[in-house]
């Protein structure tokens, strides 16, 4: 009993805290239903933070409480859980754990040394490279996943000196890590965050029967064209920042390379089972591009998993087992509860208090305004999932862009963008998790080198938003 109690201590500490709020009146300017609302918000992100249960059983009390708290109905609230986000979220994990099957990532290995060479920090770049331009469109945790075997073989097969092997890991891992989770902003399949953004502001601003709305409306190609060059702007100076702030003595990986050319070579050449599964994901992502404007990115994302079901390169049982279902079901939950955020009022409500604040530091509008967003954002992405993040966030940083009279599109890409900027914790992103289970990295790490990442992208999105997103129309 006093271990359950101790490890679910957070779980009754959110219990007390929401307790002790719904006690106090409503604060002026928020309605009883507002106030409700913020009481679930500020429960919610605790349990985000602290897991002191199971992410997916957050996503049902959400459920619960606006059913219980707010009185909706239940086919109401059952209704605001299945937005084309959700249907993109779920979609786009199936074709990560289809894509994973096909066992492309020695191949994949051995194409990006073909091209560097056998210098270490040749290699380093092109794992950044070939990760970024991956995780843009598959999302990062599959990338991070298929490359981290990649980059622990050359490691391995690198040297035997155990000190220079983590100096080695250090570079190689990061580089990968980082370009993940700077390259999940350059599409809206790059992350779920990025699609939780667009629901809202489709939600919030678009109207069909008024053209002045259609830019909130943003479709696959417009994101890329907003997002995509912040990406590629960021990758090269990541990589002088981790060449300079890491290492390392190893910098020929000639016999290395030489093992791994072994290891494919015994594979065989590519069948057409592999040529087909190439295939299919470029149609889908020419469906992305083409015509997700018109029948929703996430009918194109389930679109592209029926086919690699229809054509047996994946059995529904992988799927099944693959897909983290729970993950789906958070960002429903908590994209549910954004709309709620919004239509009491109690977004607007945070968002006024927040401007207060910002007023006296000039904060409160244009650059500044974006400057404060990015790192409000830029803290709480490093404490909880960027997806949840965005999912909180987002109703409060709209309503504070309708409040200043400032670009609702320009703040809820910030938004999205620097939710990206995770460099500080083990758990910031799914990628930084993945390759810290190497046992290569260690917490102090990602504080040595996350201050530097974080100021350099902090600089790239200002510049950007000052400099590029006005030519673009943004």
């Amino acid at each position: 009993m006093i271990h359950y109690l101790r490890e679910k201590r957070w779980f009754f500490f959110t219990l007390a805290i929401q307790a002790a709020m719904m006690l106090l009146p409503a604060p002026e300017g928020v309605t009883p239903e507002g106030w409700r609302v913020l009481v679930m918000t500020v429960g919610a992100t605790i349990l985000f933070i602290t897991e002191p249960i199971p992410l997916p059983a957050v996503a049902l009390l959400i459920i619960l409480g606006q059913v219980f708290l707010l009185g909706l109905d239940s086919s109401l609230v059952a209704k605001s859980l299945m937005k084309d986000s959700v249907l993109f979220i779920m979609g786009s994990l199936m074709l990560a754990v289809a894509l994973v099957k096909q066992r492309l990532d020695k191949r994949l290995a051995l194409l990006i040394v073909s091209v560097t060479g056998n210098n270490a920090y040749s290699i380093a770049f092109g794992l950044s490279i070939f990760s970024g331009l991956l995780a843009s469109f598959i999302g990062e945790h599959t990338v991070a996943a298929m490359m981290l075997p990649v980059a622990l073989s050359l490691i391995q097969l690198a040297t035997d000196d155990e000190k220079q092997r983590r100096a080695l890991g250090v570079l190689f891992l990061f580089s990968i890590s980082y370009a993940c989770a700077m390259a999940g902003i350059g599409t809206p399949s790059g992350g779920a965050r990025n699609a939780i953004m667009i629901d809202y502001l489709r939600d919030f601003f678009y109207a069909p029967d008024d053209p002045a709305t259609y830019g909130y409306s943003v479709s696959y190609l417009h994101w890329m064209i907003y997002a995509y060059p912040i990406f590629l702007i960021q990758l090269p100076l990541m990589h002088v920042i981790l060449r300079f702030t890491f290492k390392t003595d190893v910098t020929n990986l000639g016999p290395a390379v030489d093992q791994l050319k072994e290891q494919v070579g015994s594979e065989g050449a590519l069948t057409g089972r592999h040529y087909v599964a190439i295939f299919l994901f470029l149609l889908t992502l020419v469906g992305w591009v083409g015509f997700s404007s018109k029948v929703g990115m996430g009918t194109i994302a389930l679109l592209g998993a029926v086919l690699f079901l229809v054509t047996g390169l994946v059995r529904w049982q992988d799927l099944n087992s693959g897909v983290n279902w729970g993950v789906v079901l958070l960002y429903a939950a908590a994209i549910s509860l954004g709309v709620q955020m919004r239509d009491t009022g109690a977004a607007a409500w945070v968002a006024g208090m927040f401007m207060d604040g910002l007023a006296p530091l000039g904060m409160d509008s244009g650059l500044g305004l974006l400057a404060a967003v990015m790192l409000l954002t830029t803290f709480i992405t490093n404490t909880m999932s960027n997806g949840a993040a965005v999912a909180v966030l987002g109703p409060i940083v709209l309503a504070i862009a309708m409040g200043t009279e400032t670009n609702p599109l320009a703040v809820g890409m910030v938004t999205a963008i620097s939710s990206a900027f995770a460099y500080f914790t083990v758990i910031g992103t799914p990628a930084s998790t993945i390759v810290y289970s190497s046992g290569y990295l260690r917490p102090s790490d990602f504080m040595k080198v996350g201050w530097r990442m974080a100021l350099m992208s902090f600089i790239v999105l200002l510049a950007a938003s000052k400099l590029y997103w006005p030519l673009v129309g943004l």
